[in-house]
Formats: structure tokens, C-alpha cells, sequence
């Protein structure tokens, strides 16, 4: 068990190595806004931070507060996000908007319950939005995050699965009480997963806690259980297709008929079938002319 000392004295040199090794990402200044905050979370799930970056630039510049993209049709939502993958978040992300215009004044809500209630924020994005937008004092919980902790406090080379109470809990046993220090621990803890205390070959030489880090000094033992199953591939999948008749209807601004969408796949059962999950996914509107992003 480590001691609160302990706790408190790795929770402070990770702030301090966070004030000269944050990467200047746009969202992190200090003068961007709460909604600039909650798209930049909208963007980060599951996307790589360097392609995230130029896609909110350009997001918030056409969209700079939640009335502006809810007074857009969600085509244009989903047109605007392009190749970032997993094109619901945008759709999800348009919704968001207009209940914020709706329910909150136009305003994105600093009340957890209330951020919990928008379309696409979960625990982590409502958490992420209050401690970075507003500074609140919660504890955020990531897949860097998780690695830190189990690490460092655990003393183990992997962070076994997630687990929402047990994670927060884990982070909340760490976090400091002040409410700057709060915002800066939790954006460090990241920020340390993401470039040091990566998944393969972490930069322990580097690290700001290697004398604190409880796996380190055990000797780096080796992960034990089951590992985790990879990532099913994507050349020759339905997600690779659905990302191919995406770009056709995203460069389409009518119908696009089944004969043009038979370019993308010689496989017409399994374009029919990516088509169907489009339209239950509501990326996809189907009339007698073809298909079309929702209006």
C-alpha cells in the first residue's frame, strides 16, 4: 500500500513536470472555451492527437460555439468530419449541440449530471470537460491514465480492464485537494501515459516519478493474466467500407444511387449489408434516388 506521503509527493512532481513538458495542444490555452473543450473530447476518442489538431482548428473556426453548428444540418457535421473515423461522434456531437442550445442557454453545463445528459458524453467526457473547461475538482480517468496508476502505485506492468468505479477511485486517491493542482495532475497523468509512460518500451530514464514508481523499483515485472485482445484488422473490413461509402456520400450533395456505390465493393451482399448498418446508424438517409447524409 503506498503511503498518502508518497501519493502527495508523486501527484506534485507530476504538476511540476507537466508545466515545462506539456505538448502547446490548441485546446490546452487558457483562453478557450467550454465548448472548445467538449469537441476537443469529442475528437480525441479513439483519434490520434496529430490528426485531431488540425480538424478542430477547423471545426472551431466554422463552429465556435454549440448555436452555430446546431443552426447547421447535421450533413454538414458529418461532411465537416471528414476521415476522422467513427463519423457517429459527429452526429452525436451535432445532437449535443442542439440540446445545449435547448436545455442550457447556449451555454455548455459545468454540472456533471447535466453534461452526463448530452448525446455522446460519458463518464470520462463529462469528467474531462469539468476539471479542463471549468476546473473542477474530479478525478479524469484514461487508458494513459490507468497505465500511470497501475504502474507507479500498483507496482504492475499493465492496467488489467477498466473499470469505472475502481479507476476514479484509484485517481481520486491521488489527486491534490487544490483545484489548479487538481486540473494540472490529471492533465499531467495523461500527458505522461501518452509520451513516457507508454505501453512498449516506456522511457522509465525519462520519467519524472522513477524514483516513486513502484514497478520500477520491483524490478519491472512482467504483465500477467490475459493479455488483451488486438485490434481486429481494418484492411478488408466493413468498417474500411463504411469509411468508403462515407466519402462517397460526404462528396455527394444529392442522392447517391445504388449503381455509383457499386464502385466501392465488387462484393454487392456485403455493400448492402455496411449500407443497412449506415442507415441504422442514422449516417445514411435512404429515398427513391439513392442515399444521403441526414438533412
Amino acid at each position: 500500500m503506498t503511503s498518502p506521503a508518497r501519493r502527495t509527493g508523486l501527484a506534485g512532481e507530476v504538476v511540476a513536470w507537466f508545466a515545462g513538458a506539456a505538448r502547446p495542444l490548441p485546446w490546452r490555452a487558457a483562453d478557450v472555451s467550454p465548448w472548445a473543450v467538449l469537441v476537443s473530447e469529442f475528437m480525441l476518442q479513439q483519434t490520434q492527437v496529430a490528426r485531431v489538431v488540425p480538424k478542430w482548428e477547423e471545426w472551431i473556426a466554422r463552429w465556435p460555439n454549440p448555436a452555430a453548428l446546431a443552426a447547421s444540418p447535421p450533413a454538414e457535421a458529418v461532411r465537416a468530419w471528414d476521415r476522422l473515423g467513427y463519423p457517429r461522434r459527429a452526429l452525436w456531437l451535432h445532437e449535443a449541440a442542439v440540446e445545449i442550445v435547448e436545455r442550457h442557454d447556449g451555454e455548455v453545463p459545468r454540472d456533471l449530471d447535466a453534461l452526463l445528459a448530452l448525446k455522446g458524453v460519458g463518464p470520462y467526457t463529462a469528467r474531462a470537460v469539468a476539471a479542463f473547461a471549468y476546473g473542477d475538482r474530479h478525478p479524469v480517468v484514461d487508458t494513459n491514465t490507468r497505465r500511470v496508476l497501475a504502474r507507479a502505485i500498483d507496482g504492475r506492468a499493465e492496467a488489467g480492464p477498466p473499470a469505472t468505479a475502481r479507476d476514479l477511485a484509484s485517481m481520486a486517491a491521488v489527486l491534490p485537494s487544490d483545484r489548479e493542482a487538481a486540473r494540472a495532475f490529471n492533465a499531467g497523468a495523461m500527458e505522461l501515459g501518452a509520451t513516457v509512460c507508454i505501453a512498449r518500451m516506456p522511457r522509465c530514464d525519462e520519467c519524472p516519478i522513477a524514483g516513486r514508481c513502484a514497478w520500477r523499483l520491483a524490478g519491472h515485472p512482467a504483465a500477467t493474466g490475459t493479455r488483451r485482445r488486438t485490434q481486429a484488422r481494418f484492411e478488408g473490413s466493413d468498417r474500411q467500407l463504411r469509411g468508403r461509402v462515407m466519402r462517397e456520400l460526404r462528396a455527394a450533395h444529392r442522392p447517391v444511387g445504388r449503381d455509383e456505390l457499386s464502385g466501392v465493393s465488387a462484393d454487392a451482399e456485403r455493400l448492402d449489408r455496411v449500407i443497412r448498418s449506415l442507415v441504422a446508424d442514422g449516417l445514411a438517409v435512404e429515398s427513391d434516388e439513392g442515399w444521403s447524409l441526414p438533412a
